[in-house]
């Protein structure tokens, strides 16, 4: 398989002056090269290292936007293999990990309007207001942690960072419109992937609801469905609302769940979509269709329970009740959207000043707490998960919570 066409003007650009998380992006063209390879194993270890120095843990870096637009031509080339990947990576690389930006979908105005204010802002006050915020704390513990985080702060290179993604995103915003036709191909993982991609560009949403308007009438594969129904529902499609009412009465758990999701962020709110997004915080649908959810990485029960977090109306105790449930089946990274959720609605939003008396909690209150000590080791020994607690003011040691919940002490 030839590259010339595909990716032309390559070695035009000067790729060992942009950087990437490694240092000089002089790897990136051969990267590019290999995702044409006809070993499935060169493919692999390409599309791994992407992953590793373009979009190192989330970030993006100088040399990601220059990739974009090769990346975008080689999705859109029949003759490149697994082009679902490619896909995929260009959504990565467009926002990050996508539940920081869920359920209400990407904030773009918010997004630029803080990168704005950061170019504007000045170096000293910013640093000023960071060192308010270290004497905020609640305890030394959190302020030690704060004053890491104020030690290793520099205006210049924050700056930098936020103005590389958002570069990133608009250099992934252009490919859009060619990378919409991708919604007719014939293979349904790249349909599915397209369809998850569509979904993050609010300012596209004009040509975007178009194209994925038909597919709740017309799109055969389940798991390509429920990505366009999400799609859809975070793009503001208010014209599937209809269609949306139909799937969430019909008979497939997975369509069900998705057009609870989108009704909800689409502001359609009843007892029905209340309930089913609350029975999936419980018992989430399968997720072993193929093509699969891509959203949260198709973790239903977080984005259901996350869905019912966000809703600006007061949830029946049930509903509280079952993201709970749900917490308490949960374990490892799957307990961190689960237990901000949970804390989200039992605390309503506010995270206590200070501790309080376990005595002094409501009765929801204290239910999450124990649920929270009660999980096992191999959710505990995650930093994430305790720095949740530390933001919620909650003892953040397995040992202080279940003394606090007054529980059994660890063996």
């Amino acid at each position: 398989m030839g590259d010339r066409d595909v990716l032309a003007g390559l070695d035009e650009i000067d790729w060992a002056a942009l950087s990437h998380a490694y240092g000089p992006a002089d790897d990136v063209p051969g990267l590019l090269r290999a995702l044409r390879s006809e070993s499935h194993d060169e493919r692999e270890r390409a599309v791994c290292e992407l992953y590793g120095n373009i979009f190192h843990q989330g970030s993006r870096y100088q040399a990601t936007a220059y990739a974009v637009p090769f990346l975008a031509q080689l999705a859109v080339d029949a003759a490149t293999p697994d082009r679902q990947e490619i896909v995929h990576l260009l959504a990565s690389v467009a926002i990050g990990y996508d539940e920081a930006h869920l359920p209400r979908g990407v904030d773009i105005a918010g997004w630029r309007a803080e990168v704005g204010r950061m170019r504007a802002a000045d170096p000293a006050e910013e640093l000023r207001k960071i060192d308010e915020w270290v004497e905020a704390a609640q305890d030394e513990g959190e302020r030690r942690a704060r004053s890491w985080r104020r030690d290793c702060y520099d205006h210049a290179e924050s700056l930098r960072c936020a103005q590389d993604e958002l570069g990133v995103y608009d250099a992934v915003r252009a490919e859009v419109p060619g990378l919409r036709r991708l919604l007719g191909d014939d293979d349904p993982e790249i349909r599915s992937a397209t369809a998850y991609l569509l979904g993050w560009f609010p300012e596209e949403a004009a040509d975007s609801v178009l194209a994925l308007r038909p597919l709740p009438g017309s799109e055969t594969v389940t798991g390509v469905l429920a990505n366009a129904i999400i799609s859809a529902g975070l793009l503001s499609d208010v014209e599937l609302i209809p269609r949306l009412r139909e799937h969430l009465g019909g008979p497939e758990p997975l369509l069900r769940w998705a057009a609870a999701v989108a009704l909800a962020r689409l502001g359609v709110l009843n007892r029905e979509i209340i309930g089913a997004l609350a029975s999936a915080s419980v018992d989430p649908p399968k997720a072993d269709v193929v093509p699969g959810v891509h959203f949260m990485e198709g973790d239903g029960r977080a984005y259901a329970s996350q869905t019912l977090a966000a809703l600006d109306v007061r949830l029946p105790a049930e509903s509280v009740d079952a993201v709970l449930e749900g917490l308490s089946r949960s374990s490892e990274i799957a307990v961190f959207s689960m237990a901000t959720a949970a804390l989200r609605l039992t605390f309503e939003e506010a995270a206590p000043r200070q501790l309080l008396p376990f005595e002094e909690l409501t009765k929801p209150q204290q239910r999450v707490v124990r649920v929270l000590a009660e999980l096992g080791p191999e959710t505990w020994r995650w930093d994430n998960f305790m720095e949740i607690l530390r933001t919620w003011n909650l003892p953040s040691t397995h040992a202080d919570c279940r003394a606090y919940a007054g529980l059994d002490a660890l063996k």
